[in-house]
This record gives structure tokens, C-alpha cells and sequence, in this order.
């Protein structure tokens, strides 16, 4: 018989291994020594211990799956059980014990950390629900539309949580595209609509616009012109492509109209200018009349001044006042002068002239005479009333000879 501290071989050739309950039958052995027999189970012991130890670093080094671990430990357990190996077997039993542990505990925190991933994930999809919903309500077109495209893809990203909770999620958040969506294809279809009735409008106003390119009433033209760009900004826009060509069509055919007018009113103004300048010289000879000395004369020759000045034709606008009023003082002045002479040879005037200056000094000697009375009397109070009343009386005396005096004497 032969054995070792693990093991023994009886003279039948059985094989034994001690344990901590006692020996177990390893095997047989019939082809050859005893010695051999146990070289034979020790090596398949030390391969078990191989095996344990790369088990051991593949849990501890890397992400071997606990349940793969934990068929490999099974796996070797029933091999360690089958006790066809010599060797300290409990030794290996706890190290397969221990590594179960492990395994379990590694499981335990992935299980942990798996829940807290999907807690993660759950509050993640529901902000994107919610920030989907917010959204949902937005008239941000492009930059609403962009940012759900970003939560989709984000939303793709997470990882899934349980079927019912991932369902009733996804359901609100497409709820919530769909509801932006539909959302911006009627503003859109009612933009394309509004901008359809633009284009009618505005090709409208470009046919009347291109109808009075060719007017040459200035005037009421350029007014139609200025309403029609009232009207073509309360149109709104048109389609892009439209809307450009429209516009140039538009553009053109106010310039052609405003060139036209350009042209003309150059001509007109510089015609004014020199116009202008003919009425000054007209304006400086008529001056040349002042003082009037003789009137026959100056009356004549103004009007002969007058016939040429209207024959000229206008002038600029903001020159007229000035030019004019030059013209009218000197007309105001040679009508002035009629007047005076026409009151100084009239002789009607000038006998109620000298009638009026008659009778104002009877009054003013009568009533000086009722004064110098009043006072030799000792009534100063009706002196001093009847002296106002000379006052009044010689005051009316004076211009009525100041008036007498432009007749000649």
C-alpha cells in the first residue's frame, strides 16, 4: 500500500482522498504502482488548482458576466465533489466558496448599479418628456424643431427601462412631437396661403404700376405711386421666388416713371432759374422808380415793367415770396403816391377839408372863452372838465390841419 498526507492506494488498487468527513474513493488503479496511481490524482489535482486560479483572475480582473462566473464555479464544485483528484480538496471547496461570494457580491452591485442606471434613465426620459411637451406649445419653428430632433436622439441614447414605464413615456414625448408637428404644418400652411394671396395682390399693383410708367401727370402719378408702395407693404411677402421678381418688375416701373419726371422737372427748374433771374433785373429797375417824383412817369413805366414781368414764366417756389414782395413794395409805393395826390388836387376834399377845420376852431375858441369864464367865476371844478374837453378838441384840430396841409395850404 502507499500514501501520501492526502491520499492512499490499498493493495486492491483503489485510490482514497482524506477530507475533513473522511475518505472518499478517488478511482482505480490497475496499470501500474501504487506511487504512480497517486502522481496520476495529484497532477489532476494540481490541474483543478489551475483551473480555480484562472477562474479567480478572470472574476477579479475583468467583466466576467456573474452568471458565467457562476456556471464556471458550479462547473468546477461538481468536478472538486466528484473527488477524482488527490489534494486538499476543502482548501479548494473554500476557495470556490469565496469566489461565489465574490460573484454574488459583484452581482448584488451591478444589480444596484443597473438600478440606479434605470432610475437615471427614467428621470432623464421624463425631462425630455416634459422639456418634448413645453416644446410641443412653442412657435419657434426651426429652433424647436431642432431641439426635438436632439431629444430624439438623446432619447435613443438612454438605455430602456421596463416595458410599461419606457411605453407610457415614449407615448408623451411622441405625443408631444406629433402635437409640434401638426402645429407647424398648419402655421405653415396657412403662411403659404397668406403669401399665395400676397403674390395676387402684389401682381396686381405691379400691372397697375407698369400701366403708369409712361404718365406724364406728374403730379397725381407719383401720388398713385406712394399709395401703391403703402399698399404693397400691407400686402405682406410672397413666396420667395415670387416675391423677387414681383419686386424688381415693381421697382422698375417706378423708375422709369421717376426718371421721366427727373428729367422734365431738371429741364422746368433750370428754366425757373433763369426766369428768376430775368425777374430780378425786372425787380431792381422797378426799385430805380423810388422815391416817386413824378408819378405820370413812374406809373407808366411800372406798367410797362409789370407787362414784361408777367410774361416771364415761373420761378422756383421757395423764390417766389421773396421776388414778389419786391414787386409790391414798389407798387404799394406808386399807389400810395396817387393817393396823395389824388387827395391833395381834390377839390370837393378839400372843402370839407377846411369846413371840418372851420368848425373845430370855432369850437376850440368857444370853448377856451368858457374856461377863461369858469375860472373868473371861481368854478375851477367846470373849468377843469370843460379843459379836457379842449384838450379832445384842439387834439382833432391839429391832424385836421395836418390833413389840410397835404392839399397845398
Amino acid at each position: 500500500m502507499s500514501s501520501d498526507p492526502w491520499g492512499r492506494v490499498d493493495d486492491a488498487g483503489t485510490v482514497y482522498v482524506r477530507t475533513a468527513e473522511g475518505e472518499k474513493v478517488v478511482g482505480s488503479w490497475q496499470a501500474g504502482s501504487p506511487e504512480e496511481a497517486l502522481a496520476y490524482f495529484e497532477r489532476k489535482y494540481d490541474g483543478l488548482v489551475v483551473e480555480i486560479g484562472l477562474l479567480e483572475r478572470r472574476v477579479r480582473t475583468t467583466d466576467l458576466s456573474a452568471k458565467d462566473a457562476t456556471t464556471a464555479i458550479d462547473h468546477l464544485r461538481q468536478q472538486v465533489d466528484e473527488h477524482h483528484a488527490v489534494g486538499d480538496l476543502d482548501a479548494l471547496r473554500q476557495r470556490l466558496d469565496k469566489l461565489a461570494g465574490e460573484v454574488e457580491a459583484r452581482r448584488e452591485q451591478r444589480k444596484a448599479a443597473k438600478a440606479r442606471q434605470a432610475e437615471e434613465a427614467r428621470k432623464a426620459k421624463e425631462d425630455l418628456v416634459a422639456e418634448a411637451e413645453q416644446l410641443a406649445a412653442s412657435e419657434q419653428w426651426r429652433a424647436a424643431g431642432e431641439r426635438l430632433r436632439a431629444l430624439v436622439d438623446t432619447w435613443k441614447s438612454l438605455p430602456r427601462l421596463d416595458r410599461k414605464t419606457d411605453d407610457e413615456l415614449w407615448h408623451r414625448f411622441s405625443h408631444a412631437r406629433s402635437a409640434f408637428s401638426k402645429r407647424r404644418k398648419a402655421h405653415f400652411a396657412a403662411l403659404d396661403a397668406q403669401r399665395e394671396e400676397a403674390r395676387r395682390i402684389k401682381e396686381k399693383l405691379v400691372a397697375e404700376a407698369e400701366e403708369l410708367s409712361g404718365s406724364t401727370d406728374w403730379g397725381p402719378t407719383a401720388a398713385r405711386y406712394r399709395e401703391l408702395m403703402q399698399d404693397w407693404k400691407a400686402a405682406g411677402r410672397a413666396q420667395r421666388e415670387a416675391e423677387d421678381d414681383l419686386w424688381n418688375r415693381f421697382r422698375g416701373a417706378q423708375d422709369v416713371f421717376f426718371q421721366a419726371r427727373g428729367e422734365v422737372f431738371a429741364e422746368r427748374d433750370a428754366e425757373q432759374r433763369e426766369n428768376l433771374t430775368r425777374k430780378e433785373e425786372l425787380a431792381t429797375e422797378a426799385e430805380k422808380l423810388l422815391p416817386v417824383t413824378d408819378l405820370k412817369a413812374a406809373r407808366a413805366a411800372f406798367r410797362a415793367i409789370n407787362e414784361r414781368w408777367e410774361a416771364i414764366g415761373h420761378v422756383p417756389r421757395d423764390a417766389r415770396p421773396r421776388i414778389e414782395s419786391r414787386m409790391h413794395a414798389v407798387e404799394r409805393a406808386i399807389l400810395d403816391a396817387e393817393e396823395t395826390e389824388w387827395r391833395r388836387t381834390n377839390p370837393e376834399a378839400r372843402a370839407r377839408a377846411e369846413g371840418l377845420t372851420g368848425q373845430l376852431q370855432a369850437a376850440v375858441d368857444k370853448l377856451r372863452q368858457q374856461v377863461d369864464q369858469a375860472r373868473a367865476a371861481g368854478n375851477n371844478a367846470k373849468a377843469d372838465k370843460l379843459s379836457q374837453e379842449l384838450e379832445g378838441r384842439q387834439a382833432l384840430l391839429d391832424q385836421a390841419l395836418k390833413g389840410l396841409e397835404e392839399f397845398g395850404g
